[in-house]
């Protein structure tokens, strides 16, 4: 009777919430429907003859698609956070490539954010596909107010740039300014011990140091050193310009005004949007009287079937994508994490699916728990031994993240990709001092030694931090011979390259700790190579995409707010303070995921962030 109670009262109240969303989109929110509905009923979106594909730069290019409950949760909130599977933008592009009727792709660079960045590995990808669609002759025009590095990056390969008159060009090389908190945790009297191997384990740095140790100085600028010269490379073969050049705008210039950009040959012309919109009408042979050019969004685009362009397959043989992106949990881990048991299963699966051929493993990932880490691991290596389980790294994959790696049959990574940092560390908090000052103590009463020895009433002793330290070398020492059988090299080259310290991809492949430069595309078709499938498969990507409902529902509250005329890029500014509590919270997250039951980890720095 009870349980009958429960379930009516829940499904009263599910009906009920599914009322008030209904009102609440009113007749907009019907309209949008049926409009929606009848674009599907018919195949996809209408694309016209001598259309240009609208390419937003401002759009958050995650790994995998955002899961359920993150699309039911910004849908309920109104908050649009552009987000698109660097899968659909890669596979939309093609389509674009090979469709007669897209005749050029406009970049729009006139609604950057600093709240959303897209990796440059990422980017590297994304360039590529659309250098493919310039040199099978679609016409990429890129147009922008506010230019950084990461939007050039991208906007380079365009046919012309062209800059506002009041706009300006950031191009000042790139930084990283991690926070440090040794100084709060000493003041509040929160005490800080750290077990650790590998003089370039950086991640505990923010608690126990104020500046970078020499050591960790040293990783980070030869990694940002090899950012920025595949940047300066990439860069400057597109506009003509060699990389000292580029290197001297950025030591002595930094911020370029419209004129000094076009001086610069980093942009072809000076130019207001209308008279972008004109160029692009006249590309079209649109209308003088319409007030726009023809065009389709990416986002739009990416529903167009694929089958009449040869893009999309169909085949019983199976290519599975496992998207492992965000912290390494232990258990299953929430919505951006990669919850050890939950990814475990997903390979469980995939290895038992006939149907499955071959497995790619897109890792996204600084690393974490070291549990999580291992049991992910030990069904990546599984599934291995019965099909080929290929590695693409995306932006990062590092420490837990390299862990999962090791047992690949093959590893590729940009250029510009960071990984590495093979080393292990621990952290133990107490909260003593803060306690006492405030009045509180502890006592103890125990039936031996170190019984209690997880308190966070009192320093460890010696003894203990002994303990601990025998632990982290042993996880240390475990992490080595995966890579080294897993990478066929002698376990002495290993904790040589080891040590914690972070590598470029372009780095890593000198060493051996990658296979092969090259993003997604390339690992899928070197599995299919692997697998003896010629061209007769098709992808399955894993954890599973939200269910269409919830997806129509999101671009429904992404159309209605552009039915009222609503811009969320232009109602948020850019505001340094807020950006530096967002780094705070998003270094604090860092910690509430830290839920290893050994309490030891395999993590980059914490804050790693290029700027």
């Amino acid at each position: 009777m009870r349980n009958f109670l429960k379930q009516t009262f829940a499904s009263l109240l599910g009906s009920l919430l599914g009322l008030f969303i209904f009102c609440g989109l009113g007749t907009t929110g019907l309209l949008l429907l049926l409009f929606t509905v009848a674009s599907f009923k018919d195949g996809g979106p209408v694309v016209k003859d001598k259309s240009v594909l609208v390419f937003d730069l401002s759009t958050n290019i995650t790994d995998g698609e955002p899961n359920s409950s993150e699309l039911l949760q910004e849908a309920l909130s109104g908050e649009d956070d552009k987000r698109i599977s660097l899968h659909t933008v890669l596979e939309a592009l093609e389509k674009a490539r090979r469709d007669k009727r897209i005749v050029g792709i406009y970049l729009d660079a006139s609604r950057t954010t600093e709240d959303r960045v897209t990796g440059f590995a990422t980017l590297k990808e994304v360039r590529q596909a659309l250098e493919k669609c310039r040199a099978a002759g679609k016409k990429i025009v890129a147009y922008g107010m506010d230019w950084g590095e990461r939007e050039y990056y991208l906007s380079s390969v365009a046919d012309t740039i062209v800059v506002n008159p009041l706009g300006a060009m950031e191009i000042n090389g790139l930084s990283v300014q991690p926070l440090f908190f040794a100084g709060a945790l000493q003041k509040y009297g929160v005490g800080v011990q750290i077990v650790r191997v590998g003089k370039f384990k950086g991640a505990v740095e923010p608690l126990i140091l104020k500046k970078l140790s020499p050591e960790n100085r040293q990783q980070t600028q030869q990694l940002l050193n090899d950012v920025w010269a595949e940047w300066r490379a990439t860069v400057g073969a597109s506009r003509k310009i060699n990389p000292p050049q580029l290197q001297a705008i950025a030591d002595n210039q930094a911020l370029l005004l419209a004129d000094q950009a076009k001086t610069n040959r980093l942009v072809d012309k000076v130019a207001y949007l209308d008279q972008v919109v004109a160029d692009l009408k006249q590309l079209t042979n649109s209308d003088k009287k319409d007030k726009t050019f023809r065009q389709i969004s990416l986002r739009e685009y990416a529903e167009v079937p694929g089958k009449s362009l040869g893009v999309e397959r169909d085949s019983q043989n199976k290519i599975a994508v496992v998207y492992a992106e965000g912290e390494i949990v232990d258990g299953q881990g929430e919505g951006g994490d990669v919850g050890g048991d939950r990814f475990a299963k997903i390979f469980r699966r995939l290895r038992q699916d006939k149907d499955v051929k071959a497995v790619v493993l897109r890792i996204n990932s600084p690393g974490g728990s070291v549990t999580g880490s291992e049991v992910i691991q030990r069904e990546v290596r599984l599934t291995g031994q019965e099909k080929p389980v290929v590695v693409s790294m995306g932006n990062v994959a590092a420490s837990g993240g390299y862990w999962i790696a090791t047992d690949s049959k093959r590893i590729f990574a940009e250029p510009n990709t960071i990984t590495g940092s093979i080393g292990v560390f621990g952290q133990i908090l107490n909260l003593q001092k803060l306690g006492n000052d405030n009045g509180i103590t502890w006592d103890s009463v125990k039936t031996a030694r170190y019984a209690d020895t997880q308190t966070v009433a009192r320093p460890k002793s010696p003894q203990e931090l002994a303990i601990y330290q025998r632990s982290v070398n042993r996880v240390y020492d475990v992490f080595l011979n995966k890579v080294a059988q897993g990478r066929k090299l002698p376990k002495q080259k290993v904790a040589e390259i080891a040590q914690g310290r972070v590598w470029s991809g372009v780095a890593a492949k000198k060493i051996g700790l990658v296979d092969e430069i090259g993003g997604l595309d390339a690992a899928i078709k070197y599995a299919a190579v692997a697998a003896n499938l010629g061209d007769n498969w098709e992808l399955q990507e894993y954890p599973k995409e939200g269910s269409f409902g919830e997806r129509w529902f999101g671009r429904v509250t992404e159309e209605a707010q552009t039915a009222f005329g609503v811009d969320k890029a232009q109602l948020k500014a850019p505001d340094p303070l807020m950006a530096e509590f967002q780094k705070l919270q998003q270094e604090l997250a860092i910690l509430h995921k830290m839920n290893d039951p050994q309490g030891i980890y395999a993590r980059l720095p914490f804050n790693l962030r290029i700027e």
